[in-house]
């Protein structure tokens, strides 16, 4: 069940990377965490059940907008309960159940019952649209949809009437729908009755009293085996279903829980979304793993129910991307709340600005805040910082790698850079996806013959095994044959006082091939010109780095995760000056 012994009670060999010698005998760019704790070799059920014995009157979930505060055994129960009511539908082992919500108590207790019951559970974006759900539901063949009712500008119940107009017409039988053929069941939550559409209360109910025997009717399930797919969101193409298996997601969570110091006495408030591994890996799960509680402050991000949040339920670590840590430290009323329960956190999913990494430390309080690196295709995390690292090395990089994790930093023909050297990062290890779902293509661009997954991200491994990331592939702007890395000019701009967020994209120029382009948010009440911006820049970085354009702009498009869409920057500077490409 659990070779490395209990949950609770896994510690980390920090810092420990295995070194190993490149071209011209210099430290080779390529570190191996240590061997370990060992990796766990159960199930999230199995686990679940771990974490009843051993906290089960503790408190596990706690969701401030549902006034919901369930101990571990009352999450337990509600998630076998529903694994109980998926499975007497019909629905089986290996079948894909999509869940289109934001964050609530429905959401981990689908996330947990499918586990269970040996489900791949689908997380779809609350942001998509009809034609994106589509996709989704169609790409990965979702026998099953659990849906929300709305969700601030989207009105699912009414996206699915248009998908899904066999609905109507539903009789007792299963869904057969022209444009989702794969889907037999939708779930929906919220006490309204729509018809063809079941209750998620009802379903719950069902497996309440149901005798069918949850253990009985999933054996044989195995860590290795796929439960989870998260699709990509990229910058151009279809998105992708990464899938991931209890091992990767899991054993991710433990190596998370571990480095921020977990135990059962911590609250983690969790306002990034569910839907992806930020949320349900490194918040739910690593929880799970320590005892620890989850706390949801809102159905989805508002800086002052994340103040009001960590202040009444005094959480101890605090989860974001660093444009929410922005909000939460510009929030006018940011000084009435106490913070001083706080002890650690994460932030992760972009770039970290330094100020912004300092703020948090000084002015929140949060002097154990951690940062972390990776990407969904590897459960998530592949560096991160420790509590116990200086402050500028929890500023200036994303730390070292994790156990059982293996990285290298390669050239453009495949070759290790010394240290200290710039090239892409490549990760394996068992934290690896096993590949994107139905699209064997794509999966072998991403990972090679050896095992090895391309993450697109450039970066520097120092001498002692930190990592700072530099950039991405295809965000390097090559003006007039001068390499630019966006992050550079970002961090440099970040430190003017009237700055606020600041992101650098490249964009078409007929004379240099590509120049840079900045979009600019101010702090509150400040006002700036171009003029200001240049005269800053102006002998302090290179004039090639200095933004040909300059746009003010109140925010930035973006994920629901928190990630900046640089590509809708780019495109809507070329189409407002005509550009072409």
């Amino acid at each position: 069940m659990n070779p490395g012994g209990e949950l609770g009670k896994i510690t980390l060999n920090e810092g420990r990377t295995a070194l190993s010698t490149g071209r011209s005998g210099h430290t080779a760019s390529h570190v191996k965490g240590a061997n370990q704790p060992p990796l766990l070799e159960t199930t999230i059920g199995e686990a679940l059940e771990q974490a009843v014995e051993q906290w089960g009157d503790r408190p596990a979930l706690i969701v401030r907008h549902q006034a919901i505060r369930w101990t571990y055994k009352e999450l337990a129960e509600k998630s076998a309960a529903l694994a109980e009511g998926l499975l007497a539908m019909g629905l089986k082992p290996g079948e894909r159940i999509g869940i289109w919500a934001p964050n609530c108590w429905e959401w981990t207790v689908t996330q947990f019952a499918t586990a269970r019951a040996g489900m791949i559970l689908v997380n779809i974006n609350p942001a998509y649209r009809l034609s994106e759900l589509e996709y989704a539901l169609c790409k990965v063949g979702c026998a099953a949809l659990i849906s929300a009712d709305k969700f601030k500008s989207s009105d699912y119940i009414a996206m699915l009437g248009k998908l899904l107009p066999e609905l109507g017409e539903l009789g007792e039988g299963p869904l057969a729908a022209a444009r989702a053929p794969e889907l037999r069941h939708v779930i929906r939550l919220g006490e309204e009755q729509t018809p063809g559409i079941i209750n998620f209360a009802d379903v719950l109910r069902a497996g309440e009293i149901s005798a069918a025997g949850l253990l009985n009717a999933v054996g044989g399930l195995a860590p290795s085996d796929p439960i989870n797919i998260q699709f990509t969101s990229g910058t151009t193409g279809t998105p992708k279903g990464a899938t991931l298996t209890h091992h990767n997601i899991l054993n991710n969570a433990a190596m998370n829980a571990e480095v921020l110091g977990l135990t059962e006495r911590d609250l983690v408030c969790i306002p990034v979304p569910l839907y992806h591994c930020f949320g349900m890996v490194m918040g739910n799960l690593a929880c799970m793993t320590r005892g620890a509680a989850m706390v949801y402050p809102a159905d989805s991000f508002d800086p002052e129910t994340v103040l009001e949040a960590v202040a009444a339920e005094k959480c101890t670590a605090l989860y974001g991307v660093p444009t929410m840590f922005i909000a939460i430290l510009d929030h006018p009323r940011f000084g009435e709340y106490d913070l001083s329960s706080l002890r650690t956190g994460t932030m992760a999913g972009s770039p970290c600005p330094v100020e912004v990494m300092k703020r948090v430390v000084g002015d929140m309080g949060a002097e154990e805040i951690t940062i972390g690196y990776g990407m969904t295709e590897t459960s998530p995390v592949s560096f991160q910082t420790r509590r116990g690292d200086t402050l500028e090395r929890r500023v200036s990089t994303v730390g070292t790698i994790h156990p059982h994790v293996e990285v290298k930093v390669i050239d453009e023909d495949g070759d290790i850079m010394p240290r200290g050297v710039q090239g892409e990062l490549l990760t394996r290890g068992y934290s690896v996806m096993q590949g994107y779902w139905a699209d064997a293509e794509k999966t072998a661009e991403a990972i090679d013959a050896d095992g090895w997954m391309h993450t697109g991200d450039l970066g520097i491994i120092d001498d002692e095994g930190y990592c700072q990331i530099t950039g991405r592939l295809k965000d390097m702007v090559i003006r007039g044959g001068e390499n630019i890395y966006p992050r550079e000019v970002e961090e440099f701009l970040y430190r003017h006082p009237k700055i606020q967020d600041v992101q650098v994209f490249g964009v078409p120029d007929q004379k240099y091939g590509e120049t840079l382009a900045a979009w600019i948010c101010l702090k509150e009440g400040e006002a700036m010109g171009e003029d200001e911006i240049r005269d800053f820049c102006r002998d302090q970085i290179a004039h090639y780095k200095v933004p040909h354009y300059i746009r003010f702009v109140s925010e930035f498009p973006m994920t629901v995760t928190g990630k900046i869409q640089k590509f809708e920057m780019r495109n809507a500077m070329i189409e407002e000056l005509e550009l072409g490409e």
